[in-house]
């Protein structure tokens, strides 16, 4: 706290100087770290005043001066204040506060998995509108038949990134297929990769025109004629690295160019990230590290379950999760990330 109460103080003494507007977009930036900061402070004293309020209580309490209920109804009220602060301490990392992108691609599989893949788009869709987040359309590949081969959204708010971390990996679907005439239970599989889109203040990433390609073609998907039209469409390739980042949100090819490239960044930004992760993971014993990839959580529909195979949290609704209601999942995530050999699987 001590260390936010001096950025607060830092960041406000720039807002202070007359050039301060002069970037917009800077200082925009400045104020919604200011905004996060005085969150955190505002929370952590409503928290230190019902510890104290409990305390006074008991205290009372020995004197006869309160009943053994009020301090019970305090110390419910000072717990569970607690134990959300320490749930949501488990987003302490810079990028956590960040917006996030978030990608998904139908695996192998035809109609049968572009339909999935379109459900998972929806589902996450639903989950940020539930959870007050902005979703931004940034690219979208319509399949063949139905769904769609892949996709991209931003999720924009306040630790939309912290929130979603955990949800990168393959997702696996098993249902009666209607896009089967013999009514045949299928597998499909569909991938999900998640990144901070990090602002240019917020990274160190230097791209060589000459490490990258570009490509213009026509937009498919949602956005009326005007996509079918004009070759504003964008695709920026990584050559090094081979990342690859596409951008339609735009009727401007020039602003899809800029979009493109900040995503591309923010990809180099976390598979940066990554290295460095997997550098820590050699050395600390005990903690598992969740390879992109890797199968992490499976939709049974016909048998009415889905279930993450990290935390072994599992819940009985699939329609429920599909319209959204992800938070327990994120929240057991993001929980057993902090310590996986304390947590233990949660079943409803």
């Amino acid at each position: 706290m001590d260390n936010r109460v001096r950025e607060i103080e830092d960041l406000s003494t720039e807002t202070l100087s007359p050039s301060f507007w002069n970037d917009p977009k800077r200082a925009e930036g400045i104020q919604r770290k200011i905004g996060l900061n005085k969150k955190w402070v505002d929370e952590y004293n409503v928290l230190a005043r019902e510890v104290d309020d409990l305390e006074g209580l008991f205290e009372f309490q020995k004197e006869g001066l309160s009943t053994e209920e009020e301090v019970e109804a305090q110390y419910r009220k000072t717990s569970e204040l607690l134990a959300d602060a320490e749930f949501r301490s488990t987003l302490n990392k810079k990028e956590d506060a960040m917006n996030a992108v978030l990608q998904i691609n139908a695996g192998a599989g035809g109609t049968e998995a572009c339909d999935w893949a379109s459900m998972l788009l929806r589902m996450y869709r639903m989950w940020a509108d539930k959870n007050g987040f902005k979703v931004n359309d940034i690219f979208e590949q319509d399949g063949d038949a139905a769904g769609i081969k892949s996709a991209s959204i931003e999720i924009v708010g306040d630790y939309a990134y912290g929130w979603l971390k955990g949800e990168n990996g393959v997702h696996r679907l098993v249902r009666v297929s209607p896009f089967n005439a013999q009514g045949k239970r299928q597998t499909s599989f569909s991938s999900v990769f998640v990144y901070p889109l990090v602002e240019d203040d917020d990274i160190e990433i230097v791209v060589s025109p000459d490490d990258v390609r570009w490509d213009v073609f026509r937009a498919s998907g949602a956005g009326g004629q005007h996509v079918n039209r004009t070759e504003s469409a964008v695709r920026v390739t990584h050559i090094p690295t081979g990342i690859v980042a596409e951008c339609q949100q735009d009727r401007s090819q020039h602003r899809n160019r800029e979009i493109a490239m900040t995503l591309l960044k923010s990809r180099l930004h976390q598979l940066e990230m990554r290295k460095r992760e997997e550098e820590k993971a050699k050395v600390e014993a005990g903690k598992n590290k969740i390879e992109w990839g890797s199968q992490i959580r499976s939709y049974v529909l016909d048998d009415r379950w889905v279930k993450d195979l990290r935390t072994g949290h599992k819940v009985h609704n699939p329609d429920a999760v599909l319209d959204g209601d992800l938070q327990n999942f994120l929240k057991a995530y993001l929980m057993w990330e902090s310590n996986p050999t304390e947590v233990e699987a949660e079943e409803d």
